[in-house]
């Protein structure tokens, strides 16, 4: 989890190293992916294939796995998923999770 414009985690799971400038980067993309969809999207050292990006979610992919973003109204949860999960659980998961948050004022 981290804060809306980029920055330090909030949450984040141990041996998961998302940087200050991915997450800077991220945080733009929601408002204009166009670099995103051209380049890529890195999380945690990691390049994905961007599939869809819109104002509240980016999906990427790479190799069997892939990573889930959503946004709420004052951060973004970043979920990555491997081959031992299906895109659909891991976006349900992540997309859910967002929506309660938002739900709550968050």
């Amino acid at each position: 989890i981290v804060p809306i414009g980029g920055g330090a985690p909030w949450a984040v799971t141990k041996g998961f190293n998302v940087t200050v400038p991915e997450t800077q980067i991220l945080s733009k993309s929601y408002s204009d992916p166009s670099g995103i969809r051209a380049s890529g999207l890195n999380i945690a050292g990691e390049r994905y294939i961007v599939l869809n990006a819109d104002h509240k979610s980016i999906y990427g992919k790479k190799g069997a796995g892939g990573v889930i973003t959503a946004k709420t109204g004052k951060c973004i949860l970043i979920g990555v998923y491997t081959d031992k999960s299906t895109p659909g659980n891991a976006a349900n998961t992540v997309e859910k999770l967002a929506d309660y948050l938002v739900e709550n004022g968050y």
